[in-house]
């Protein structure tokens, strides 16, 4: 990856955490387990790119805007980056006596996956879903790129942020124990994964926001104001995100030509769809490969 990863703070080793940054364009399908530590519980905070991890215990498959974190105890996990995109990610590695120092006491409301590093259980273990991303933790990354704070002070300062994103995804508090800010704050996140869901269900004619907003149970206004507080973009922008990385899939595979996947995903305007996704992957869509390396060996 080159100058594409860049560690921002800490050392897996002496600090018990380590911070990078992942910013490259894969031009050939990237190994991604081989970076993860024995004995680690990492989080992965994916902004662009497409990936997945795979343990024993199940696989988690990262699109752009979700978040992740699984568990490496000594057999390396299988994972991957897929070739011919762009990926734009942020990973925090915890190591296990660093988690155990820290999330002490709260045996009871961590993660299966959190629970299991810190006990030492022998499984590896892998998230079996995704979070999405919300304009905070966004914005967090940002802050982490560019620390607002003297360089004296910043190993305090990053040690306190790679506690707080322990504590906001590993902990997972049984449903009578939940605050009310943070059973709003999850209910927010379902509504957004139906939404999602509903608009994959048919891309080229999805239902309107008063639809889903009657199907999900709540003010089409309110939907609306959620999803884009829980995105950072409007329920709009991801439909179009969504019929473009369909898309490119359609056109990887090789059974569409150009005007059939274009077609397939809801565009019907050519030039509107090569614009577009031109924009998105950086090559026309004529252009786009047909097929990846391994599928042609295969």
């Amino acid at each position: 990856m080159g100058k594409g990863w860049q560690p921002l703070f800490g050392n897996f080793q002496g600090a018990g955490y380590s911070i990078e940054w992942h910013d490259f364009f894969a031009k050939q399908e990237i190994d991604w387990g081989a970076s993860f530590h024995p004995g680690c519980v990492e989080l992965c905070l994916n902004l662009d790119g497409h990936g997945f991890v795979e343990g024993r215990n199940g696989r988690t498959e990262l699109t752009p805007g979700t978040a992740a974190f699984y568990h490496r105890k000594a057999a390396p996990l299988n994972a991957w980056r897929t070739i011919n995109e762009q990926h734009q990610f942020l990973t925090v590695e915890f190591s296990c006596p660093f988690l155990a120092k820290h999330l002490a006491g709260m045996e009871g409301v961590l993660h299966p996956i959190a629970r299991a590093a810190i006990e030492e259980c022998p499984c590896d273990y892998v998230a079996s879903s995704t979070v999405r991303l919300g304009a905070a933790q966004q914005q967090l990354i940002a802050t982490l790129r560019q620390p607002p704070v003297y360089a004296a002070a910043q190993p305090l300062w990053y040690q306190c942020k790679a506690l707080e994103l322990a504590v906001t995804f590993l902990l997972q508090p049984p449903p009578e124990k939940e605050l009310f800010c943070t059973r709003q704050q999850r209910l927010a996140q379902e509504r957004v994964e139906q939404v999602i869901f509903l608009l994959k269900q048919n891309l080229a004619e999805p239902p309107s926001l008063e639809e889903m907003g009657k199907k999900i149970g709540c003010s089409h206004f309110y939907l609306s104001r959620i999803f884009s507080a829980q995105t950072g973009h409007t329920i709009t922008q991801h439909l179009r995100q969504l019929r473009l990385e369909r898309a490119a899939e359609l056109l990887k595979a090789g059974d569409h030509n150009v005007t059939e996947a274009a077609m397939e995903v809801g565009y019907n305007s050519l030039s509107h769809f090569s614009a577009a996704f031109h924009e998105t992957f950086g090559s026309c869509p004529g252009l786009y490969p047909l097929k990846t390396p391994a599928q042609k060996n295969g």
